[in-house]
């Protein structure tokens, strides 16, 4: 019976193709005529990147040769990548599925260069949308090579196929906004009330890298010896950059969080870029996240303590997720120490400030995915202050207690209280970046059950090359924005170099999502994979050593999500 059912499989595939065959003059005009060239981009667009049908249920792929699997699990973009540029992962290689790419001729190229003689220089002619959808559903490409079995096989119906036909046609088509012939268009966003001296060692840090690569393509375009000329290509970034050098601009912002909208679509409509660099704004976020979803910009690293946390968003690459990323990591932490959570109570102290709601989101959202009881919460107004008549409340059971104190440089206070309480709790945590420079003068008194969320690297630690094994000194500045801007110029410049002369944001997105680990001085470890939108994923946890001048000693490894 095994063997007949997959006999019906096949036939069922087959079948579908030679539908296919019979109607092959219809393909491009099967889809319901009531629907908008739109409408229909949108429904192809779903195909391609959550394989789902216009019909709501999941496209049937076959992978091996003869296995059914939902299309949900083997989608386009899982390989072909979200930009449709393809991609080489564990030495496989993924070719490009966009139709600029697909509706011309595959030539013929060896060790880098194109073969030009013979009868037939091509490895493969343009697809129609004939054999595009003979090849999605059956791996045959229109010189009758069987495609390798890592592509599945797609049963497309005849009203389904011209939709992904048409979306993958549209498919980086053509050039982002921000391109023209000579130039490739950067912009930062900077609030007029952002701290000039973060935002010098912001702005000149990336005007700094984009001066250095257009000097290269000078150098490049100037050069005449071969070997001179060999020597310039492998400083430059690429070949490409020899027809457009880097420009930046800035986004200025002024008034009113809630004018910053208007203000942005006017920037785009006079200066589009293509990707924004960094950004600094004394204020929330999440306008400009909304405003670079919404016009499907890149925004990468922009320099907040308080980004957008989401699955789903694409367009903004965070260096981290903030103050929630130390709350996140408390609570992974206690959930590591099985033997303490046993008839243990946890208390969360919020001060009602940005800061204490992001510690405690992160915390609370954490706690809950792993099936724990939410901690009790007490609620801090800005200025209210925790009466020792409260700790002691908070402290009169005599049994184990948690307290997290997810408050500001005054924190002492309350930790001083707790430490000379009845019964003193058995942790206490606070998060050492809220607690700003009076992290290194909490007193003795506390330092023993005080432990402190740190999502940088320790100062004392020296930061090894993990290829060479060898201690790596950094020139950046003890500045904070301006490690995160060398942070950002490393990942501009691996991306610029990566996307190889095809200017999709998409693409670009896709070449920092498949980049190598990063090693930079203020963080562990840098790393991004397909999707992903947070580069440090981790956080220690420590404590303050004795003494005047004390250390941070690690009570964890570093605490990922």
């Amino acid at each position: 019976m095994k063997g007949l059912g997959k006999t019906l499989i096949l036939l069922s595939a087959v079948a579908a193709c030679l539908s296919l065959l019979i109607v092959c003059d219809a393909t491009a005009t099967s889809a319901s005529p009531a629907l908008s060239q739109q409408q229909k981009l949108k429904l192809g667009e779903r195909i391609y990147r959550e394989g789902i049908l216009p019909n709501g249920e999941p496209l049937m792929a076959f992978v091996k040769g003869d296995l059914p699997v939902p299309g949900t699990a083997f989608t386009c973009i899982s390989c072909h990548l979200r930009g449709g540029i393809g991609s080489i992962e564990g030495g496989v290689y993924t070719p490009p599925t966009n139709g600029k790419t697909l509706y011309q001729p595959l030539k013929k190229i060896h060790k880098g260069v194109e073969i030009k003689y013979g009868e037939d220089p091509f490895r493969r002619p343009a697809y129609t949308d004939e054999t595009l959808a003979e090849v999605l559903r059956t791996g045959t490409d229109p010189v009758g090579k069987i495609l390798d079995d890592v592509m599945p096989r797609y049963l497309l119906e005849d009203e389904d196929a011209p939709l992904l036909i048409a979306y993958l046609k549209s498919l980086s088509s053509e050039f982002s906004p921000g391109v023209t012939d000579t130039t490739l268009h950067f912009a930062t966003i900077i609030s007029e009330d952002a701290n000039p001296a973060d935002t010098e060692a912001m702005v000149s840090g990336i005007e700094k890298f984009i001066t250095d690569k257009n000097g290269m393509a000078n150098n490049y375009r100037n050069v005449r010896t071969p070997r001179d000329r060999m020597m310039a290509k492998a400083m430059s970034t690429s070949k490409e950059l020899e027809l457009r050098k880097l420009t930046l601009s800035r986004w200025i912002l002024k008034g009113a969080p809630e004018t910053w909208r208007r203000q942005l679509e006017e920037y785009n409509r006079r200066e589009p870029a293509f990707a924004l660099l960094g950004g600094l704004v004394n204020g929330d976020w999440q306008p400009i996240h909304q405003f670079t979803e919404e016009n499907g910009i890149p925004c990468i690293f922009p320099n907040t303590d308080f980004p957008v946390i989401s699955d789903t968003d694409w367009y903004t690459l965070y260096i981290s997720k903030g103050f929630y990323q130390e709350g996140e990591a408390v609570a992974r932490f206690l959930n590591s120490k099985e033997e303490l959570l046993q008839d243990t109570r946890i208390i969360q102290i919020v001060r009602a400030s940005r800061e204490g709601r992001a510690l405690s989101a992160g915390f609370e959202e954490t706690w809950k995915t792993m099936s724990h009881n939410p901690p009790l919460t007490i609620s801090l107004a800005k200025e209210e202050q925790l009466s020792d008549a409260m700790v002691s409340k908070l402290t009169a059971k005599e049994e184990p207690l948690i307290i997290l104190v997810w408050d500001g440089p005054d924190s002492g206070r309350i930790l001083t209280a707790l430490a000379n309480g009845k019964n003193k709790p058995t942790m206490v945590f606070a998060s050492s970046s809220y607690l700003g420079k009076n992290l290194m003068t909490l007193p003795e008194q506390v330092r023993d059950f005080t432990y402190l969320s740190y999502p940088y690297r320790l100062p004392q630690d020296k930061v090894i090359d993990p290829m060479m094994g060898k201690a790596i000194n950094f020139q950046v500045g003890d500045n904070r924005v301006a490690q995160q801007t060398y942070a950002l110029v490393l990942t501009l410049n691996m991306a610029v170099m990566e996307i190889k002369g095809n200017y999709y944001r998409d693409h670009f997105l896709d070449a920092i999502g498949m980049s190598m680990d990063r090693v930079v001085p203020l963080y562990e470890r840098l790393s991004f994979g397909p999707g992903q939108r947070y580069a440090s994923k981790g956080c220690y946890i420590v404590q303050l050593a004795g003494g005047e001048n004390p250390q941070l000693v690690k009570r964890s490894d570093w605490v990922t999500h």
